[in-house]
């Protein structure tokens, strides 16, 4: 029988990645760029406690609820109208986000940002899908994407910084105005449109319950890692759920789903979905820490610290281009299998740090990020493979939706484990007035406010608890990635090397490379 073979992508195609490369790069940078704004915008506007803390949360809340909206939404629309669309309202948005006058236009804004963020993201990802149907390029232009947001996210807080110290702390805001133009001046000549023509109108029912399964749960995440797990936290978690398994009930009825549940039948569509929530719980936890330890228990400046990051963001790079390339020859379980083994290492080495260790804690990072960058291309490259070309943007939104709930279960679990430690370990002088003993418990960040206030050694004790903490979140992260380890190397094992005798499904955008 003959063979046919997907074409391959030439220079307008791998031109048309690097300018996806953009806002996918500025997506990163607003998850992380409040870090270091937030405290010149309160001086500012002076926001309460309340209205500081959805201005941080709110652009990452609204990105995970409406991105398999929006996923779909292109499948019917246009992959590339849907991205014009998007980064026009994210710039627009922007610069309101800039010069807002007051804390509730600031919030209002941040909300916004997030539902054209979401617009963005899979609309990225699956154009690339319609650019690359080559399965090894395809596999490595994931993996430069996925590189690329990782990159904005460990740039962000250094940007932000920079930026502050420079301008003013609107300035951070307005980075998405000239990507904005280079991206919407160079979509017509360099990205392909593709729409399905037989996808039938948007079930407005499922997009509600799509809301409703993802927000409360995310924001139970949220809570948790905040204020620990109460009534704020079960009740909205048993919300979500309960919507989602509605979701899921009435996507089985339609005849064209918000999200196609038919997908998780293919075992390397579900598994890699798992390993990807797995893996970005345990990077996201373990950023949020290093980030904290490389400020708060070293006293870098952020500038400093941020430097620090660029070798684990070079070992990203390295696996999510390495990745693809030896998976044309091994296979992808394997190599999945084989970085995660290495992330283990990587926290392992968290897991033994000391107060000054940041050699060891930027080397076990770095192992960690290359463990992420191997199943960020390959990983994601199987969800999108997984599915037809007309359902791709939907399988490239639950990919992202999976990630970015991974990040926020990360930051929530190993923070407060963190904290939880801390708190158990800090030692309180016996003469410290309240408010300084509260100070002392609450944080190490807090406990450096009143280091003038306390006894000498007291902050070094506090700076041990907290090193204590991460020691243990890391370990608790190791064991988690072990487990996804083996899940590559015992669930995976069948998948085949990337472009190794596809089956006509396969090459078409579908299947999942199985024997």
């Amino acid at each position: 029988m003959a063979q046919v073979v997907a074409a391959r992508a030439g220079a307008r195609e791998w031109a048309g990645l690097g300018l996806l490369a953009l806002p996918t790069l500025l997506l990163g940078l607003d998850v992380t760029v409040l870090y270091l704004v937030l405290p010149a915008m309160a001086a500012d506007l002076a926001p309460s406690a309340t209205q500081s803390l959805w201005i941080m949360d709110a652009y990452g809340f609204l990105v995970a609820g409406f991105l398999i909206t929006m996923g779909t939404l292109g499948d019917r629309i246009g992959r590339r109208r849907l991205l014009q669309v998007g980064m026009a309202a994210f710039a627009a948005v922007s610069v309101l986000a800039a010069f807002a006058p007051t804390a509730e236009l600031l919030l209002l804004a941040r909300a916004l940002l997030g539902v054209a963020g979401a617009t963005l993201m899979p609309s990225t990802l699956s154009l690339i899908s319609n650019m690359f149907r080559d399965v090894r390029q395809r596999a490595v232009a994931i993996g430069v994407w996925a590189t690329m947001f990782a990159l904005g996210m460990a740039a962000g807080p250094v940007v932000g910084g920079l930026l502050v110290g420079r301008f003013w702390w609107g300035a951070a805001f307005l980075l998405a105005v000239p990507i904005a133009v280079a991206v919407l001046a160079g979509a017509r000549s360099l990205l392909p449109e593709y729409a399905d023509p037989a996808a039938g109108r948007l079930d407005l029912p499922s997009v509600a319950l799509s809301l409703a399964a993802i927000l409360p749960v995310v924001y139970a995440v949220k809570q948790a890692a905040s204020h620990g797990p109460d009534a704020l936290t079960a009740v909205p978690l048993l919300v979500g759920l309960l919507a989602g398994a509605h979701f899921v009930r009435r996507q089985r009825r339609l005849a064209t789903p918000l999200l196609d549940v038919s997908l998780f039948a293919n075992r390397a569509f579900a598994v890699a979905l798992v390993v990807l929530l797995v893996g970005l719980v345990g990077v996201g936890g373990a950023m949020y820490l290093v980030t904290q330890y490389l400020q708060l228990v070293q006293g870098l400046s952020p500038a400093t610290a941020g430097l620090w990051m660029g070798p684990p963001a070079l070992a990203m790079f390295a696996a999510a281009i390495g990745a693809p390339l030896l998976a044309a020859r091994v296979r992808p379980g394997l190599v999945m299998g084989g970085t995660l083994g290495l992330s283990v290492v990587g926290y392992a080495l968290l897991a033994t740090a000391g107060t000054d260790d940041v050699p060891r804690v930027v080397a076990g990072f770095a192992l960690g990020y290359l463990g992420l960058g191997a199943i960020a291309a390959l990983g994601t490259d199987m969800v999108v493979g997984a599915a037809p070309p007309t359902r791709s943007g939907a399988a490239a939104a639950l990919s992202e939706t999976v990630q970015e709930l991974g990040i926020a279960v990360g930051v929530a679990l190993l923070g407060s484990l963190t904290t939880a430690v801390y708190r158990a370990e800090v030692r309180v002088p016996a003469d410290a007035p309240p408010e300084v003993a509260g100070r002392l418990t609450e944080g190490l960040g807090d406990a450096l406010a009143v280091r003038d206030e306390v006894p000498a050694g007291t902050v070094d004790a506090a700076r041990e608890a907290f090193t204590t903490g991460v020691n243990t979140a890391s370990l608790v992260a190791a064991v988690a990635i072990a487990v996804a380890t083996f899940l590559c190397l015992g669930t995976l094992r069948h998948v085949r090397p990337l472009g190794a005798e596809p089956t006509a499904d396969v090459r078409a955008g579908g299947g999942d490379r199985l024997t």
